[in-house]
């Protein structure tokens, strides 16, 4: 493996024509890589990227519920993003009795499509506003200009403001402070379910193949946008028609070949590829291997109860995914920042900075290091101890609920407060309550409360403890003992008025702050978050404060150094849309090992595990795979249903659900995860070893066709042959 170039172009994220490195801002296509795109294999214009005046493929490309990314496939507003994307809404579809996540689901006309709670956001335009909000900020401290920077994006925001028609504004920063874009927004509220696969299809392979290649992954869902019969958006109606949209993807079922052009475009959610050799070693040496351990240990124990109940594996189902998709990742990540000794590479690009600034009139890049190298000493002592507070007591359910109720606890005792105020926190938590309990599971809870109570005494610094409340557990036995906590636990559990419903009814006629803080479940979430938020929060908050108050200065100098190179940088990813490019390409990970840049249904069923908890199929899969019944969509020089494939686009999470788009604008894919030889590239990209795992479309609509039955979906798509 080819060491990075210690060069300005990789240690600040700058493209060259040797890379496929970049998540590039659409409004800037034009100006910083057309060009390179075209020579890849782009037949488009730039206008049919992206235009403020003319429908472009932008237009098709939506922020999907929370972090996800998603397309419009149809003229009917169609959606296909991800499975893990779609995962909540077809879990809270679900019920025992009509188990969408573990049968799928295909709606066969509009009417059996169902409501969901998800929004979509389509981009309008894009706005550079670095001028409006440095006027706002001019002559700030930055501690000043930390507080009032919300107050300056509201008043530019403010103006773009179209509540009727669903339009808002957002304020990214980008380049660490150094440039201001707003993104115009419009929001639709009625998103149907229209189809999913089930789960065995859209998690095969679960966590012993995530973030892996080879993958047989069909990671998809399908969802519908409605509008109002005039096209604005409105919440849920049965008035309501499917969206026209401005612009779709046409679905091709041509196929791909090794080397063909493609392109992403997608929210990725967040990068940080201007970090410093401080933040990789606090990455690597606390951080990183206390959320691992944390969430490996919270994961046990949800299994463990997940594999005896059909209805708990539903309930605790998307929360288990989002736990496991992390812990792997920043697993991997922490072993490849090491592997390829990225934090020895960012010191020595730091101190041909440093050479470079002791040369400059400019006295501000001067000290920009010994200035970072204060700040993390003065933070590191404390940083396991966050972790540990949100990850680890937080990570119980029943904690994190009961440490919710402090702004009950703050109504109650509160001077003066009315009856009507007291009320509205107490209708809050009430709502709150049910909530958590429709998805608590008590025994994995119980474990996971004891499990991290112990971890944190055992490996936080005694001084940091909370007061007290290590005190009373020890009346259960030795505090170096696991029964202990066992015990203790146990008794939470049982007198908790959290889960009692006649103790929280009580409560609820007449709440009490004294009642509220003698609740063994409160008293002990609240002690940790209450310790943290009076002595270790602040410290914090100075922490990354002056951190970004240095890289703004870094990373201005780092511009200034190489003004040309400084033209073709793009920011770090902060979930606004981005545009990536590459090819389909195939790869060799170590010595004598390739990877093919296709999967096909011949390794699905080598992969093949009858009742397995993660390679199970679909009997009728099983069969048609047998019988290779692929239709329209087989491969006709593999003679196979093609899966999976992988490209050298660029991405991150948020990009999940991406569209993967061929030269012609044609959608030939679903990007859905990383490799995993390449998890540091939220700090540092492999030009040679990072790949996008992608659903090959024809996969998905075989699902649809071949598996569903939903011909009329197929007919509304009508793929490109």
């Amino acid at each position: 493996m080819k060491k990075f170039l210690l060069s300005i172009f990789l240690i600040a994220g700058i493209l060259t024509t040797k890379a496929d490195e970049g998540m590039w801002l659409p409004m800037l296509l034009g100006k910083q890589v057309y060009n390179n795109m075209v020579k890849r294999g782009l037949k488009l214009t730039k206008e049919q990227l992206y235009s403020i005046n003319k429908a472009s493929l932008k237009d098709a490309i939506i922020i999907f519920g929370r972090g996800c990314t998603g397309e419009i496939v149809s003229n009917q507003g169609l959606i296909f993003t991800n499975h893990h994307c779609g995962y909540e809404a077809i879990a809270s579809a679900s019920s025992v009795q009509n188990n969408y996540l573990r049968d799928g689901f295909y709606a066969y006309n509009k009417d059996q499509e169902i409501k969901s709670e998800l929004t979509v956001q389509f981009l309008e335009k894009i706005v550079d506003v670095t001028a409006e909000v440095e006027a706002g900020l001019k002559g700030l401290s930055w501690a000043d200009r930390v507080k009032k920077t919300q107050e300056v994006y509201k008043s530019i925001t403010d103006k773009v403001l179209d509540k009727e028609n669903g339009i808002s504004g957002r304020v990214y920063s980008m380049f660490k402070d150094n440039q201001y874009i707003m993104y115009v927004y419009k929001t639709y509220k009625d998103i149907r379910l229209v189809g999913a696969p089930p789960e065995s299809i859209g998690k095969f392979g679960g966590d012993t193949d995530n973030w892996e290649w080879p993958r047989h992954t069909g990671d998809f869902s399908i969802f519908r946008v409605y509008a109002s019969k005039d096209g604005k958006p409105s919440e849920y109606n049965k008035e309501n028609v499917p969206l026209k949209p401005k612009h779709f993807l046409p679905v091709s079922i041509k196929g791909i070949k090794d080397g063909d052009y493609s392109m992403i475009y997608g929210y990725p959610g967040g990068t940080n590829r201007y970090e410093t050799s401080n933040g990789i070693k606090l990455k690597n040496d606390i951080e990183n291997p206390a959320l691992v351990a944390l969430r490996d240990m919270r994961l046990k124990f949800m299994h463990e109860q997940m594999i005896k109940d059909p209805a708990v594996k539903l309930k605790l189902a998307s929360d288990y995914a989002g736990i496991a998709n992390y812990w792997k990742f920043f697993d991997g990540e922490t072993k490849q920042l090491i592997k390829f000794n990225t934090y020895g590479q960012k010191q020595d690009f730091e101190n041909k900075f440093t050479a470079w600034a002791n040369t400059q009139p400019n006295a501000e890049y001067k000290n920009i290091f010994a200035e970072y190298e204060k700040n993390y000493a003065t933070w590191t002592p404390y940083s396991k101890h966050r972790q540990y507070l949100r990850e680890g007591i937080l990570g119980s359910p029943l904690s994190s609920f009961s440490s919710s109720l402090m702004s009950l606890e703050l109504a109650l005792s509160k001077a003066g407060a009315t009856a009507e105020e007291i009320k509205k926190a107490t209708d809050a938590a009430d709502a709150a309550r049910k909530n958590f309990i429709k998805s608590e599971d008590i025994p994995s809870d119980k474990n996971i409360l004891a499990a991290v109570a112990k971890a944190f005494y055992t490996d936080i610094d005694k001084s940091q403890l909370p007061s007290g409340i290590y005190d009373k557990i020890a009346m259960y036995g030795d505090l170096n003992n696991e029964a202990t906590y066992t015990k203790w636990a146990a008794d939470v559990f049982a007198k908790t008025m959290m889960l009692n419903e006649e103790k929280w009814t009580a409560f609820m006629a007449a709440p009490t702050v004294a009642t509220l803080q003698t609740d063994m479940a409160f008293e002990f979430s609240t002690s940790f978050v209450k310790n943290y938020n009076n002595k270790y929060a602040p410290l914090y908050t100075t922490f990354v404060n002056r951190n970004n108050e240095l890289g703004r200065s870094y990373m201005k100098g780092i511009m200034e150094r190489d003004p040309i190179a400084a033209a073709k940088m793009y920011p770090d990813a902060n979930f606004s849309m981005r545009v990536s490019f590459g090819n389909v390409k195939s790869y060799q990970p170590r010595d004598g090992i390739f990877y093919d840049y296709i999967t096909t249904a011949k390794g699905i069923m080598e992969k093949y595990v009858p009742g397995d908890y993660e390679f199970d199929l679909p009997s009728k899969q099983v069969e048609l795979f047998r019988k290779k019944d692929f239709g329209q969509y087989i491969d006709k020089d593999r003679k196979d249903l093609v899966i999976g494939f992988i490209t050298t686009n660029d991405i991150t999470g948020g990009n999940s659900g991406s569209p993967v788009i061929d030269g012609k604008g044609n959608l030939i894919g679903l990007a859905f995860d990383g490799n995993y030889e390449a998890l540091s590239h939220k700090i540092a990209f492999d030009k040679d070893l990072n790949r996008t795992i992608c659903v090959d479309v024809r996969y998905v609509l075989w699902c649809i066709d071949k598996l569903g039955g939903a011909t009329n979906l197929i007919n509304e798509i009508n793929p490109v042959k």
